[in-house]
């Protein structure tokens, strides 16, 4: 292979408009030129073709093969191109199923769930001739004033882990690749500003930020990394070989693919400052190990090839990539593929299968946050649904979602798929019932103007369903979002004046919060008669809410990040110390609102006789067993949490920490045992030598319904010596569920 050809194979082309900012800093480089140009000695990677602009996918899925064609037939090596797309909540494309956002994901607490789903988006991708999806997101939510919060799965780096892994296995097991993003720290930004320095010791990075990724390399599988956008102690990611090298591929052993975050090479120079032009940036980003510059080549086409010329780059760089590149190409069938076939004649992308998995993503992960009574509500009442997102198709989707990346910036477009808005799925809900409708206000601005309309709407009902929260939108045009990033947590705009003025009219008000963000609304839990929390539940989003509010579905979704109190109490985890939660050294409250793990339901369930066998010491298994019972007169799922605490540890260990879970069904009365088999690594930290390692001691146990509840408790004693865990610990926690005597 000539330079020429070798560096064609670690570049993408993205055939974008100045017009289509969908990417940071995008105006900032050069118009993508001629495909053909672009393309005269082969291509790595093809970026987005389906994903950049609305297009027919069965005719795009045509120009595609002829494309790669092209490329079998009149470049000198015959290699097709690797098509990528964005596929975080479904793929993200045209008259594609669009599924809730990760946040949702954490709040259904369902691995099985999460990997079917994600198996049904990569057989539609593979369909359409789709090779690499740029996802799951895992990125441990560490301040929910971030933009980018809506992404990520959840705050605990054990539940991003397990549903992130079940993502990867799902999407792989369709023949697409999935790419772990973004590694790694970029969520521990300060301020929770979007591309903010990460000031993390080595345990934070260690023991939370790391951990998801681990597990879904080593358990996962997963063939393809995207760096971070972050620096972590002054060290951009995209120019660390400690960790894109030293850590992932010595120590973990991966081997496949490190692509760069879109842009992400040139920012060494352009951002970060660490490199004076984009060769130099190149080289560094090389040697770090990052192998495709996506989503262009900006700094490793020429840039790249001058500085290997004059010898400042070794070759020896370039040929380890490109080694790699084609290794994935290889894996994915690509170096035997002739494309002499026909593309799908028809494609199905939104069809009976994803509804199914769509609407049971959404009822499982819609959460009931308080409820005085109210809920279900009774047949036949008259109902005002009344605020900003109550008639909106956009406000039930991410920012990664076709609708709110791409649709919104092509005006007239439809969506391509049917998408009912949450007064459309009340209506439905309640036939008999008299629906009225007033927005209110819009999510983010100061006109009051639709007050009056709100308040006659919710004087003239038996219940007010207000529906409030986010629009979502990348840098800055939406309320969340990549680079849409807030400075406080409270509802957006007029939204809280809204809620208050309908709440004045004395009518029972039912909060809807659609967000993609938890906020601070302790004040709601308080005054109205329920509150329901839904992170962007997607295409069959509002049936779900609907369900609840009517009683059809039960609700069972449980916070996967604390509800903050405020901004000023940010960051935030449960996984703090014990002087992380506030103390009576201090004047300023440190719980949260309400804690990781809450949610409530339309029956109840009682914990208890956690129980824990002989434990094996530092290097064995800790196996504990609790009794599930389902107390109420309906049927119902539980999620059941198992928590530990490490008592006394060489360092400051979390007053509390995840250590497994299992969503169960139970019917009234019933009655189950769930037994948790809970590895050493689970109960592992980062010691002061900088080595993960088991230490012998005392754990408190528990299970209940959050965090923060201990309804029934066990003390195991860890004996022996320090254990150090290695990669061939196992790191999950498995659970059986058996039948138990049903209760009278």
């Amino acid at each position: 292979m000539t330079l020429q050809e070798k560096l064609a194979q670690l570049v993408g082309f993205w055939g974008k408009d100045d017009g289509e900012a969908v990417a940071p800093l995008q105006g900032e480089f050069p118009q993508t030129p001629d495909l053909e140009a672009a393309t005269l000695h082969g291509l790595g990677h093809l970026s987005r073709a389906y994903g950049t602009r609305p297009v027919d996918p069965v005719e795009r899925a045509k120009w595609l093969w002829d494309f790669q064609r092209r490329l079998v037939r009149e470049t000198r090596l015959g290699i097709p191109a690797l098509v990528h797309e964005e596929c975080l909540t479904g793929l993200s494309a045209w008259q594609a199923a669009t599924y809730p956002v990760p946040l949702a994901w954490g709040a259904s607490f369902d691995p099985d769930l999460i990997a079917e789903m994600a198996a049904a988006i990569g057989r539609s991708m593979s369909e359409l001739g789709i090779h690499q999806g740029l996802a799951p997101v895992l990125d441990v939510v560490r301040d929910p004033r971030w933009g980018r919060v809506e992404e990520c799965i959840s705050e605990d780096p054990y539940l991003v882990g397990s549903l992130g892994t079940a993502f990867v296995v799902g999407l792989q097991s369709a023949g697409v690749h999935a790419t772990l993003k973004h590694f790694v720290g970029y969520s521990g930004s300060q301020g929770g500003r979007n591309f903010g320095p990460v000031h993390a010791g080595i345990r934070e990075v260690a023991d939370v930020f790391l951990v998801p990724f681990e597990m879904a390399v080593l358990d996962g599988g997963a063939r393809s990394v995207m760096h971070s956008y972050a620096e972590i102690d002054g060290v951009p990611v995209a120019a660390d070989p400690g960790l894109l090298t030293g850590l992932l591929r010595d120590q973990w052993g991966f081997d496949g693919t490190v692509v760069a975050d879109y842009f992400g090479v040139a920012f060494l120079h352009l951002l970060h400052g660490v490199a004076a032009d984009l060769g130099e940036a190149a080289g560094l980003a090389l040697a770090a190990g990052v192998d495709i510059e996506l989503p262009t080549g900006d700094a490793y086409l020429e840039p790249l090839a001058a500085r290997v010329r004059s010898g400042v780059v070794d070759q020896a760089l370039v040929d380890r990539a490109v080694l790699r590149a084609l290794t994935q190409k290889a894996e994915l069938g690509l170096l035997d593929a002739t494309f002499d076939g026909e593309p799908p004649a028809a494609v199905e992308l939104d069809g009976p299968e994803h509804r199914r998995l769509a609407a049971r993503l959404a009822q499982e992960s819609v959460v009931l946050l308080s409820n005085d009574g109210i809920l279900p509500l009774s047949d036949g009442p008259r109902i005002a649904v009344i605020g900003p997102n109550a008639d909106r198709r956009e406000a039930l989707f991410g920012g990664y979602s076709f609708l709110n990346h791409v649709v919104s910036l092509h005006p007239g477009v439809e969506p391509g798929i049917s998408v009912p808005t949450v007064r459309d799925a009340i209506s439905v809900e309640f036939p008999d019932g008299v629906v009225a409708f007033a927005q209110g206000c819009a999510v983010d601005d100061r006109d009051a103007s639709g007050f009056p309309a709100a308040r006659e709407a919710a004087a003239q009902a038996d219940v007010a369903v207000v529906v409030v929260g986010d629009q979502a939108g990348l840098f800055g045009r939406g309320t969340v979002g990549e680079g849409s990033d807030r400075d406080d947590l409270e509802l957006p705009g007029m939204q809280r004046a809204l809620v208050e003025e309908v709440l004045a009219t004395g009518t029972a008000v039912v909060l809807v919060i659609v967000s993609g963000r938890p906020y601070a609304v302790g004040w709601a839990l308080e005054r109205c008669a329920a509150v329901v929390q839904a992170f962007f539940p997607g295409e069959e989003g509002s049936p779900a809410i609907a369900g609840v509010v009517s009683g059809r579905v039960n609700p069972s979704g449980r916070l996967p990040v604390s509800l903050p109190r405020s901004a000023g109490a940010q960051p935030y985890t449960y996984l703090h110390p014990p002087l992380g939660g506030g103390s009576d050294v201090t004047n300023l409250p440190g719980r949260p609102t309400l804690p990781f793990g809450h949610g409530l339901s339309y029956t109840t369930f009682a914990h208890e006789d956690l129980s824990v066998d002989d434990c094996e010491g530092t290097a064995g298994l800790v196996v504990a067993r609790v009794r599930v019972t389902n107390t109420g007169e309906r049927a119902g799922d539980d999620v059941v949490q198992l928590y530990g605490r490490d008592v006394v540890a060489s360092v400051t260990r979390p007053v509390a920490q995840l250590l497994g879970y299992r969503r169960v069904h139970l019917e009234p009365r019933e009655c189950v045992t769930v037994e948790f088999t809970v590895p050493a690594a689970r109960l592992a930290f980062t010691n002061r030598a900088g080595l993960r390692v088991v230490e012998a001691g005392e754990w408190h146990l528990w299970v209940g319904p959050s965090c923060a509840d201990r309804e029934t408790t066990a003390v195991i004693v860890l004996a022996g010596g320090e254990h150090p865990v290695g990669l061939t610990d196992v790191r999950s926690t498995t659970s059986v569920v058996r039948p138990a005597p049903t209760v009278p």
